[in-house]
């Protein structure tokens, strides 16, 4: 690992000690955050798994009836009955905070709150497994509305996820090393200099003896 171009001063090891402090407090900080995000993207997976497998099967079961009500009835009168809807619904968003990360909660909003202008048609001359038809789409909105939300928050947290183990791996692998590294050196440069600062105290000291007792520590 790679040191630190800086200039190996106590003032400087100082600066790079607590540097380094901060860097481990992050790290665990992140940490900490990647592993309640990935509890919490585990439980919205669970949950995606869940909705996606009962609109699937809601999904299969609502075109059954689409194709019972197309067996009693002409394909023209099928198409004509359903031209011309009555109720129509938007979605309102929201967000909400999970550890950061803006996730949309996903609401649907009915144009009218008549519960019978879900039906676009009169129902003299449809059959009834049309209005199941229509009927199990409506029941089906709200568990659509809903997968599309989660599939969305999965996203969202698999992307801050990434994110975050990039830090974590940055920190643990680079940055803490690298001040660790740094700090060594500069410890070790510190000692070094201070051999070299006792070794000419020294050689100064014997220099004075001897010159002005004619003497030296060297032959006591």
């Amino acid at each position: 690992m790679a040191v630190m171009n800086v200039n190996p001063t106590r003032m400087q090891m100082t600066k790079l000690k607590k540097q380094l402090q901060t860097a481990r407090r992050g790290h665990k900080m992140l940490k900490d955050k990647r592993d309640e995000l990935m509890r919490q993207f585990i439980e919205l997976v669970q949950e995606n798994k869940r909705l996606r497998d009962k609109v699937e099967a809601a999904l299969v079961d609502s075109n059954a009836h689409f194709i019972n009500a197309g067996a009693v009835m002409s394909k023209q009168a099928l198409d004509s009955s359903l031209m011309s809807s009555k109720q129509q619904t938007g979605v309102e968003i929201d967000y909400k905070n999970i550890m950061s990360v803006d996730v949309p909660v996903f609401s649907g909003v009915d144009s009218s709150p008549e519960q019978g202008d879900i039906f676009p048609y009169g129902f003299a001359f449809t059959s009834f497994e049309l209005d199941d038809a229509v009927m199990s789409l409506k029941e089906l909105l709200p568990d659509l509305i809903k997968l599309a939300e989660t599939e969305k928050s999965c996203e969202l947290m698999a992307a801050e996820i990434e994110r975050t183990r990039r830090r974590v791996n940055s920190l643990e692998h680079v940055m803490i090393p690298r001040y660790e590294e740094t700090i060594k050196y500069i410890a070790m440069k510190l000692e070094e200099n201070d051999r070299s600062s006792r070794t000419r105290l020294m050689k100064v000291k014997d220099m004075l003896l001897e010159k002005t007792y004619h003497y030296s520590e060297k032959n006591d």
